[in-house]
């Protein structure tokens, strides 16, 4: 089969396309924007194979996307391009408007266009798969509920709205048009290329360089926590195996606060990177955890997120096969003995030979 991948660029989206290069016979086209967020230095390991290809393409443009329907043919569609980092939806709203909304309305409409005019085994065989956020379900009052799929919307930030708004799109247009879709709602993902600005890359890497470790408020936030490795399998799962119209919940069953989160990072750090010359610079005698700082609350910040993921693992069979131990240990382990690659996206020169790889 052959699967045009959105966004494959970004951390969700390479980890996507190194899962079926790696363990599938499929093709795959990479159309991507190729905004801060991505990085095609991630895709380093399948760029010369010849079953990949990228296209730098924004969504937003109708003319591209349907260039691309028309030179690849693919099977199906997997949409993960988006604007995702909800301090950034804090401060500037109308990427996020732009991107997740009006981007996803103009993919929806080129995907349409492509599927009518397949024959009818074609048209059959043809999935839309967009992939979501547990963020779009808002926050959970007590200890005990989880999100299924049949929770109500209630979005808190500008980003968990977009991406509300581009579900409800895809729904429609499903309903209104045919079109085979499925979406997929996923808990907080972790692991190998998570762009630092994100919490456990940020921690990580603060601190191997000595700096503070800010955590909002008191840390008491929770969310359940995906290995992107796990994450990549599902969606590709679903893809294949779901049923189109259908709504498939992603989760890790792994509920952490974030200051454990933290604390966690800090005592792994403490056995593998103990001799961190940065971390002794800071002249803490308290180790890692030393370096912790309480910040203010952003706006709107949820206080619980929890996946009832049942479903999947019912009807598609699918488990996560790490725990958070596990796959946080992989993840500081790779960061350790990826500085190179974290420094390059730090310091922005990763984005200096963006078009220079698996084009």
């Amino acid at each position: 089969m052959k699967i045009l991948v959105t966004g494959g660029a970004g951390f969700i989206g390479s980890a996507v396309i190194r899962h079926l290069i790696a363990n599938t016979s499929d093709q795959v086209v990479n159309v991507d924007k190729l905004t801060y967020a991505g990085n095609l230095e991630s895709l380093a390991s399948v760029a010369d194979d010849p079953r990949y290809r990228f296209e730098q393409v924004d969504i937003v443009d109708r003319a591209a996307l349907e260039d691309v329907f028309t030179r690849h043919r693919p099977d199906a569609v997997m949409h993960l391009a988006a604007e995702s980092h909800v301090d950034r939806s804090i401060d500037g709203p109308a990427a996020f408007i732009e991107t997740n909304i009006v981007g996803t309305y103009t993919l929806l409409e080129a995907a349409r266009a492509y599927w009518n005019e397949l024959d009818e085994a074609g048209r059959k065989h043809f999935r839309f798969h967009h992939v979501s956020t547990d963020e779009v379900y808002g926050d959970l009052e007590g200890l005990n509920e989880l999100f299924t799929e049949k929770t109500p919307y209630a979005p808190s930030s500008p980003y968990s709205a977009s991406k509300a708004s581009s579900d409800h799109l895809v729904r429609a247009w499903q309903r209104t048009y045919g079109l085979p879709t499925v979406v997929t709602n996923c808990s907080n993902n972790y692991g190998p290329y998570h762009f630092p600005e994100k919490l456990i890359p940020l921690i990580i890497l603060n601190a191997l360089e000595g700096k503070l470790l800010p955590v909002y408020g008191k840390g008491e936030q929770v969310r359940d926590w995906l290995y992107v490795e796990d994450h990549a399998r599902a969606l590709h799962t679903v893809l294949w195996e779901g049923r189109a119209g259908e709504t498939y919940n992603i989760g890790g069953h792994n509920e952490k606060r974030n200051i454990d989160v933290v604390h966690a990072i800090c005592d792994l750090l403490e056995g593998l990177a103990a001799d961190n010359r940065h971390a002794r610079a800071a002249g803490n005698d308290a180790g890692f955890r030393g370096l912790i700082t309480y910040v203010r609350d952003r706006p709107g910040h949820d206080l619980r997120y929890a996946i009832d993921a049942g479903k999947i693992e019912r009807e598609l069979g699918w488990i996560p096969e790490e725990t958070f131990e596990t796959g946080l240990r992989k993840t500081v382990n790779w960061y350790l003995n990826n500085l190179d690659w974290c420094r390059r996206v730090q310091d922005g020169s990763y984005q200096g030979e963006r078009l220079g790889v698996g084009t």
